[in-house]
């Protein structure tokens, strides 16, 4: 019975690509009446009257269902007013990952994230735990203006630092700001990493703007680089060829031998994807010890560099204390570095409460397509619809039934609420109106829904960010995750929520014809995309995808590229 009421992906597509059938046009017969001629064209400028209209309402009507997100305050903030039972107060600090004692007005989400989990919180480690509260409690001695931080400034002043005095009393890492959203938290935790394991204090660009992004982290401190640092105004300007970078650096033997005493007061990390292979060698405990000296560092990276810190004999221990479950990465740190602030969170509360919150299961799906061009919207959508219906993450519809009652064919009422971010509104629409138009043949009844629809990226524009930061967590908070290949949104979200996502292949690569659409993950992490690939010791290339259990290639990556963190086994 099913196969003749029901379709497949490719007869599924037929419903939602009429919008590419070109307009039949029927010769018109000439006259010679100028009567006519204006009746015509009166009836013309009618016409286009009436459709200039209907596409005005339209796209009223479209904003109204795609129901974007507000920013505006609550009238009384429930959230903050909150109380959390005694028995439930370790979920509320995330299991330990959170101290206690924060005004939660200032920053409602942090301690009410974890009302809306649907499943477990995950444990951190105790080591992590303990790491976090002694980095607390050293930001807070080493932080912005502290008699700590204005020693270290004089130090990063003079150009060099003498050594011979013994190490400097706070050291510090300055993380400067490149790309878009997903990038920048993907390597903000990278860098908040490397301080936790070398005692640095993480401090951030205030040209991100992340005020009105996160939270401060950090109790009874912050995290901005202060607007009178002195070199604040050229972190612009710093790129693979400046001349502080750490392979620059080493080629001109500047650290000396390794028991000299004057080194650099501050050198820069260039760790983007253009790097250098003496920028690498970052990456290399050999290379790397000389930095221990140095009271400052800049970085810049547009990539999650994580996975090759784990391969560096001098780390590895306190890795594995720290993380016993290595896939838990991001997911950890994004919990505790990336709190939305107060108007991004109330955005995400009312969207969540008003749409997605009293279905039966949430489903979200992220499409990011670079080239479309490359990826014409037919192909795409052959794409999500081949993944979502074959791996039965959403229902299949009968045609048949058109216009009548979406749970016609049975007396189930199950609701699925379908999330759907993309810079464009023609995927949501066209599975939107395949949902609205035909029942599906379990009963279920599916609504879609669209936060915004911005078009294209627009990294330097705060609202934007406000909106994409709100999309990430709305995504991260779904039972089922379908994500992009190779996107930094996608790998942020699923990190946090943690979920392995069913991961679309790149639309611009891929084939019409391809089988299977779509693969589900093996880890939760994001991929560091461009790793170092030479041997620190032979300087020869290697795969270093076998070099340990745990860290292998990325499941979205072409040719055996990329590395990711997974399970010891190198499974989950």
């Amino acid at each position: 019975m099913e196969e003749m009421t029901t379709m497949d992906s490719e007869e599924q597509i037929k419903l939602v690509d009429n919008r590419n059938k070109p307009i039949s046009k029927s010769p018109q017969p000439q006259r010679s009446w100028k009567p006519v001629k204006i009746l015509v064209f009166s009836v013309v400028g009618l016409m286009s009257s009436v459709l200039f209209l209907a596409l005005i309402f339209k796209k009223l009507h479209s904003d109204h269902l795609w129901n974007g997100l507000d920013f505006r305050p609550f009238e009384e903030d429930v959230e903050a007013n909150y109380t959390w039972p005694a028995d439930k107060q370790q979920e509320k600090l995330l299991g330990g990952l959170l101290s206690e004692g924060l005004d939660e007005k200032s920053c409602v989400s942090r301690y009410q994230f974890a009302r809306y989990r649907k499943g477990p919180v995950r444990r951190p480690s105790p080591h992590l735990i303990s790491r976090l509260r002694s980095y607390e409690a050293l930001h807070k001695r080493c932080g912005p203006y502290t008699e700590s931080f204005n020693r270290s400034l004089e130090y990063f002043k003079s150009g060099r630092y003498n050594s011979s005095a013994g190490p400097a009393d706070c050291k510090y890492i300055v993380w400067l700001t490149r790309a878009g959203l997903g990038n920048r938290m993907i390597t903000l935790a990278s860098s908040f990493l490397y301080a936790l394991l070398t005692n640095r204090i993480l401090l951030v660009d205030p040209e991100a703007h992340f005020s009105d992004l996160f939270c401060e982290p950090f109790p009874e401190t912050s995290w901005l680089v202060p607007s009178d640092f002195p070199i604040i105004d050229e972190f612009g300007s710093f790129n693979r060829k400046s001349r502080r970078t750490f392979g620059n650096l080493l080629k001109k033997n500047a650290f000396g031998s390794s028991k000299a005493a004057l080194v650099p007061s501050y050198v820069y990390l260039h760790l983007v994807s253009d790097y250098t292979d003496d920028d690498k060698r970052f990456f290399c405990d050999q290379d790397h010890t000389v930095l221990q000296k140095v009271p400052w560092l800049l970085v810049r990276s547009d990539l999650y560099f994580a996975p090759s810190l784990f391969l560096m004999p001098s780390f590895q221990q306190e890795l594995a204390d720290l993380f016993p479950e290595k896939e838990t990465v991001f997911h950890f740190l994004g919990r505790y570095l990336f709190h939305p602030a107060n108007a991004v969170w109330r955005a995400i509360v009312r969207y969540y409460n008003d749409y997605l919150a009293n279905a039966d299961e949430t489903i979200a799906i992220q499409v990011r397509v670079l080239d479309t061009g490359d990826a014409p919207f037919k192909q795409v959508m052959k794409q999500i619809l081949g993944c979502v219906i074959k791996e039965n993450i959403l229902p299949r519809v009968n045609e048949t039934l058109k216009g009548l009652p979406m749970n016609i064919t049975s007396g189930i009422s199950k609701t699925k609420a379908v999330l759907m971010t993309s810079l464009t509104p023609d995927y949501f629409e066209a599975v939107r109106d395949m949902y609205q138009e035909h029942p599906t043949v379990t009963g279920e009844v599916v609504k879609v829904y669209q936060p915004s629809h911005e078009e294209y990226q627009h990294s330097k524009n705060q609202m934007h960010n406000m909106k994409a930061w709100a999309e990430i967590y709305l995504l991260s908070l779904s039972d089922k995750l379908v994500t992009t290949a190779k996107s930094t949104f996608g790998y942020v979200a699923q990190s946090l929520g943690d979920l392995k996502p069913w991961i679309l292949y790149k639309p611009e690569d891929y084939k019409p014809n391809s089988d299977p659409v779509c693969q589900r993950g093996v880890s939760m992490e994001p991929c560091f995309q461009a790793p170092p690939n030479n041997d620190c010791k032979s300087k020869r290339m290697i795969d270093i995808g076998k070099m340990v259990p745990y860290i292998r290639h990325c499941e979205d990556m072409n040719w055996n590229w990329g590395l990711k963190l997974f399970g010891e086994d190198g499974e989950s």
